[in-house]
């Protein structure tokens, strides 16, 4: 087993089914959480991976062994599962699903009640439950409930906040790659229930994800196609778990998962409210230039769900994400969310009358590039101090990591807490800045005093 095998960290568990990933080890992680949350209802749902019905088998056996009472929801969007989760006031959820990884790989992600995940602290304590493996067990344990229809929930809050009126009157075409994932069951109906004509491509998972799961542009080949060979208005792309998009214009050019938010706060912010903003610090600084334009407040936080969603909740935001395609609509639910992210891309569309590549002309044009370097965790703090004092005429921010503001370009290093690597992150206004300032970085990793 090499130690990228295996990731047990606050984000949950994940690992490759059969090596690092087993049986054994799912039971007693559900055990530890099920002990961590204390008894009652929790929900276990699952992508579409192979290994999705062994992993559920070992959650349900330690969930019911501390005496907890599983829900089973079947193959269910990450997203749905959470809002799932607050609307029937659980005590919490397990999603099994390893969201971009291959199709070797499978993982566990921990929701508490209220259907969020949890806190960095939250997690922490969980971990120390599952290292000292002393959990709550019962002689007796209960049974596993059934739902029909969890999706439901989640659609009609979509459907809720959206003017689908307009959307319906707009008579858009759509095509739609799930990536035969968990929103494969779902997605059809919920775009053809906005009005849309809808053409679905990779939707047979036989036997492994028809595509990297990872909705980046050079994954999305197939569905730049089929946008065009459908002559198509929009063509969106999931994750495995569906709670990141990607956006393909009418010409099928992809925008890249940057732009999936911008083009949703744009025009939620333009059209919809004013209201604050909040986004990680790997985000794009287009962000800077839309909430300048609408004047509201933007908020940066650490990388993760959680901490955009608990700052916007502390901010009073209505609108906030990830720049990973991980678009979040407080109205709907504080997690990232590809639905939301569909609803207010149609919406924009309809409402406007222009096309997706217009909407996106609206917005100025950076140049992203991102990578992960190897370095070892006793490097990691050399690193972070050399970058900072070889770039220290820019706005340093050492929040999480390290993340330096220039005029004409900035970058995130961020060393990873699982594996012995840094994350790096450089935009600028044009592709040879870019790579200058990549080149510099990596130089100043390798460099050894």
């Amino acid at each position: 087993m090499r130690i990228s095998d295996l990731k047990i960290s606050i984000s949950g568990i994940r690992g490759i089914v059969g090596q690092s990933l087993t049986p054994q080890l799912i039971i007693k992680f559900s055990e530890a959480f099920t002990t961590y949350i204390g008894r009652g209802e929790i929900a276990v749902a699952s992508d579409t991976r192979p290994s999705a019905e062994m992993v559920r088998c070992a959650v349900m056996a330690g969930i019911l062994s501390c005496g907890a009472s599983p829900i089973d929801l079947g193959v269910l969007p990450i997203p749905s599962l959470q809002i799932y989760t607050r609307e029937r006031d659980l005590k919490g959820a397990i999603s099994i699903t390893a969201s971009h990884n291959p199709v070797e790989w499978n993982a566990l992600k921990l929701v508490k009640q209220g259907g969020l995940f949890l806190s960095p602290y939250e997690a922490e304590e969980l971990l120390d439950f599952y290292y000292q493996g002393r959990f709550r067990r019962v002689e007796i344990p209960g049974g596993i409930r059934q739902e029909s229809d969890p999706f439901s929930i989640h659609e009609q809050k979509v459907f809720q906040v959206t003017d689908v009126a307009a959307i319906q009157n707009r008579k858009l075409k759509v095509v739609i790659d799930p990536c035969a994932g968990a929103a494969t069951p779902y997605v059809v109906a919920f775009l053809k229930k906005m009005g849309a004509e809808v053409k679905m491509i990779h939707s047979h998972m036989d036997p492994g994800f028809p595509r990297n799961p990872e909705p980046v542009a050079e994954n999305l080949s197939a569905l730049c196609e089929a946008v065009k060979a459908e002559r198509a208005d929009v063509g969106f792309a999931q994750d495995a778990d569906a709670d990141r998009l990607a956006v393909v214009d009418e010409r099928g050019n992809p925008l890249g998962e940057e732009y999936t938010l911008a083009l949703a706060i744009d025009y939620f912010l333009s059209h919809k409210e004013k209201s604050p903003v909040v986004v990680n610090l790997s985000t794009s600084r287009v962000m800077e230039h839309i909430t300048a334009s609408a004047g509201v407040p933007l908020y940066r936080t650490k990388v993760g769900e959680i901490n955009v969603s608990r700052r916007m909740r502390e901010v009073g935001a209505r609108i906030g994400g990830e720049g990973n395609g991980g678009v979040i609509l407080s109205d709907v639910h504080i997690c990232r969310d590809s639905f939301s992210g569909m609803a207010l891309v149609l919406e924009a569309l309809a409402r406007s009358g222009k096309t997706v590549s217009e909407l996106r002309a609206r917005l100025p044009n950076y140049v992203m590039r991102k990578e992960k370097v190897s370095a070892s965790f006793r490097d990691r703090k050399r690193i972070l101090e050399r970058l900072g004092d070889k770039f220290h005429e820019g706005n340093i921010d050492r929040t999480d990591g390290l993340r330096i503001v220039f005029a004409d370009f900035w970058f995130h290093v961020r060393p990873s807490n699982t594996e012995p690597v840094v994350r790096i992150q450089v935009e600028a206004g044009d592709e040879a800045k870019v790579q200058e300032i990549f080149a510099r970085i990596k130089e100043e990793i390798a460099w050894k005093s």
